[in-house]
């Protein structure tokens, strides 16, 4: 059971996009080389619940339908196509258990596990997203600068009338060490250090997260995209540049792996058919403007 979007998916969870069935991807002479290439020694794939279509549109594509097994809540250990999220899938792609993971760039953590196997990793950029900040959708602001969510996250800010907003404690809410995200906002605070909220739960939240895998819930549900520097995150700013922050997504594998149809797979990633899904699968092909 994997899927590929040819329109604008609409979920609220992880679980309902196992549950929604898409028209798959028709195959091209591309498409079809790459199968042959790949009839032996399919490598497995996992990745980030973040950039989860991408890679099970990957499979759908190229896999011949037997290779992807799922039981109704997980895939079996079997399975070509994993979803083990962030942290289990650089562990897995470490210790010999995933061939090609899709994620963000690996946390500190993350690069010191591979370190401590002796396994070295290489990162291949093969599509980009926005990093975007949420607030409630009752939120009075609707637009922070760069220096202003730095602020908040480095605790200057502490209330939301300090940033034209009501009377209210700022929660600025973090993630857990070593998800995507949070290695996100890392990379974006650069130098400046990232300070827990010491009210805890109390206040009106931020949070932050990938534009695609919250645009549908920002769109339906009580929550809103901050813009940045006066620009919302919308397609159209992320991929022409305009938006500020701008991150690649991965196809990370180990250099001591021998599966020899690893970097013929990742080739075709970056053909024009690989980006192509990229593009319909919602997210944003290639461009020189991520970090």
């Amino acid at each position: 059971l994997y899927f590929v979007p040819t329109v604008k998916r609409k979920q609220t969870s992880v679980g309902d996009m196992f549950r929604i069935v898409y028209e798959p991807i028709v195959s091209n002479k591309e498409s079809a080389r790459i199968i042959n290439e790949l009839e032996k020694n399919l490598p497995v794939l996992d990745g980030a619940a973040a950039v989860f279509p991408v890679y099970s549109a990957f499979v759908n594509a190229v896999y011949p339908e037997n290779s992807v097994n799922f039981n109704g809540s997980d895939f079996s250990t079997d399975s070509k196509l994993q979803m083990r999220n962030t942290i289990s899938a650089y562990k897995a792609v470490v210790d010999g258990d995933a061939d090609i993971i899709l994620c963000a760039k690996p946390s500190q953590e993350q690069l010191k596990y591979a370190e401590d196997k002796g396994v070295e990793l290489e990162l291949v950029p093969i599509g980009c997203e926005a990093f975007v900040f949420l607030v409630n959708g009752s939120n009075p602001v609707d637009n922070l600068s760069i220096d202003e969510i730095k602020g908040i996250y480095s605790g200057k800010y502490t209330n939301w009338s300090q940033l034209g907003g009501e009377n209210i404690p700022i929660n600025p809410v973090t993630r857990n060490e070593g998800s995507g995200s949070q290695t996100a906002l890392e990379s974006f605070m650069g130098d400046t250090p990232i300070k827990k909220n010491p009210l805890g739960f109390i206040g009106s939240a931020i949070g932050f997260s990938f534009r695609y895998y919250v645009e549908d819930i920002a769109e339906h549900g009580n929550i809103k995209m901050l813009s940045l520097n006066g620009v919302y995150p919308d397609k159209n700013n992320i991929a022409e540049g305009n938006y500020p922050i701008v991150s690649n997504f991965y196809a990370v594998y180990s250099k001591s792996n021998t599966n020899p149809n690893i970097e013929p797979f990742i080739s075709w990633m970056l053909s024009s058919e690989g980006q192509e899904i990229i593009e319909k699968t919602g997210y944003i092909p290639l461009t020189d403007n991520a970090f």
